[in-house]
């Protein structure tokens, strides 16, 4: 699959969406290289599933603008998409269908066919670990097997990026190991963005941080550099301004 050249797999310049005089996110920029695990961090409705789905399309920004693979999302959304997996918190998956239909299902969507379609199926069978479920229904799989026939479709085009929203949210410990195993295998081929607001997730899966609260970013860098001689959760605490002064409140600007 070839990509335009650049070196930023995802960028995002001055993002910003408005709802009237509510502000979802405002000026969000950041640039993931290629080859880069990122988590998305930040407190439940700090902006994070605003900002992935403009990222991916799936919402027009108000201002700024978003690119994957250096095509811009807005006026290129097609070609993008190609280069995109998307798993959304809580992703429609049809109960009635099996995952092998389901594959089948999105792979045609996506023009594949024949032992095209069927080589690709094989692959993100074998990379989501669905094997013992691949003709069960998906309305009876356990929380974690439906997440894992997400991340399968996600994956169908082999595409170059990944963009996940919550992807272990509901998940039990083991489900939760499983998961990030498949994550660290597919981070040797692909650019990952994670939102979560799980620390353990970043501590164990990221190699940078994206720390957003009250729709604005708030801290860029590694998570070592975010602890800063503190723990995670003490940097997630004051990050989030936990103590009643928030950084929206004071204007300032917060660093580690």
């Amino acid at each position: 699959m070839s990509v335009e050249a650049t070196d930023a797999m995802i960028e995002a310049r001055g993002l910003s969406k408005y709802y009237g005089q509510f502000v979802a996110i405002e000026d969000i920029t950041f640039s993931i290289p290629r080859g880069q695990v990122v988590a998305f961090l930040g407190p439940n409705g700090a902006g994070k599933s605003t900002t992935m789905k403009i990222l991916t399309g799936f919402l027009a920004a108000s201002r700024g603008q978003a690119s994957i693979a250096g095509l811009d999302i807005a006026s290129r959304r097609l070609e993008a998409a190609r280069h995109l997996g998307y798993l959304p918190e809580n992703g429609p998956l049809y109960d009635e269908m099996t995952p092998l239909d389901l594959l089948d299902f999105f792979g045609q969507a996506r023009g594949l066919s024949g032992s095209d379609l069927k080589k690709r199926i094989d692959i993100v069978t074998a990379q989501a670990a669905l094997e013992q479920v691949l003709e069960k229904p998906i309305g009876k799989l356990s929380r974690g097997y439906r997440q894992r026939v997400g991340l399968a479709q996600a994956l169908l085009h082999d595409p170059d990026v990944l963009i996940m929203d919550e992807p272990t949210a509901g998940l039990d410990p083991n489900q939760i190991r499983q998961f990030r195993d498949h994550i660290a295998r597919l981070a040797v081929s692909k650019t990952i963005l994670i939102s979560t607001h799980i620390l353990q997730e970043v501590e164990a899966i990221a190699q940078r941080v994206l720390f957003v609260h009250n729709g604005r970013l708030r801290f860029d860098g590694t998570p070592e550099e975010m602890a800063a001689q503190q723990s995670l959760e003490d940097a997630f605490y004051r990050l989030t301004g936990a103590n009643g002064d928030t950084p929206a409140e004071t204007g300032g600007e917060v660093t580690p």
